[in-house]
């Protein structure tokens, strides 16, 4: 039994071992991977390219399945899930902000956010979706398509998407790597201020050090291996 000083991991990685690609060309990614990370945790995740950074926060956020080890977020070993379930979990325990934002063009700002509540059988949806985008500044912009917005204002459209469901677990992947130094700083407090204000654990791809720096925990990762976790 665990004591209070050691709560249950929001994620947990045991043994997870990942290969990509097909035949003469598959490349093993994930290298014997464990790793726990706690809930409410702040987690900073840099190495070079390549090294499976990307890699390891989509098997965490379960876009990509293990080919071993074992995946466990918010309490569900996610090897046990099907696709469906799978899909469905993920739309209510994870919120994911990507690098090129994936908004869907033919939605509006406001449509874009409330897809995930809709998804998950949220009957205000789009009342949500517009407190979301009012809170990262975009209450006037809530009726533009992603085209008609610049790159900073698609990525809070993203990040207002990601926390709108209130995920217990929130990832990252090099979410100011499209956009100018202070429209990214501008981002990264958004994110900061989501897992602070609502105890989202957070795990930030980064190729910034100083970026990995503001989590609690800095995780180094070098060809498919975790360094170091401290």
């Amino acid at each position: 039994m665990k004591s209070p000083s050691q709560p249950e991991p929001a994620i947990s990685l045991a043994g997870v071992n990942l290969s990509l690609g097909q035949g003469a060309a598959r490349v093993h990614i994930l290298k014997d991977i464990h790793l726990n990370i706690g809930s409410g945790e702040a987690i900073g995740m840099i190495g070079p390219s390549g090294s499976g950074k990307s890699t390891l926060l989509m098997v965490m956020a379960g876009l990509e399945r293990a080919d071993a080890g074992t995946v466990s977020v918010a309490g569900e070993e996610l090897g046990r899930l099907d696709e469906d379930a799978l899909a469905r979990f993920r739309g209510r325990n994870v919120g994911i902000v990507f690098q090129s934002f994936h908004l869907i063009p033919t939605m509006t700002a406001l449509e874009n956010v409330a897809v995930p509540l809709e998804l998950a059988g949220v009957s205000d949806a789009n009342e949500r979706a517009q407190a979301e985008l009012e809170a990262v500044g975009l209450g006037q912009r809530i009726h533009h398509y992603p085209a008609q917005l610049s790159g900073g204002e698609q990525q809070r459209v993203a990040v207002a998407r990601a926390l709108a469901p209130n995920p217990a677990i929130l990832v990252a992947d090099e979410p100011t790597g499209n956009l100018d130094e202070d429209t990214g700083k501008a981002i990264v407090d958004l994110l900061f201020a989501g897992h602070e204000k609502r105890g989202t654990t957070l795990v930030l791809v980064t190729h910034d050090p100083s970026l990995a720096k503001r989590c609690g925990r800095v995780v180094r990762l070098r060809s498919g291996h975790v360094l170091d976790a401290a």
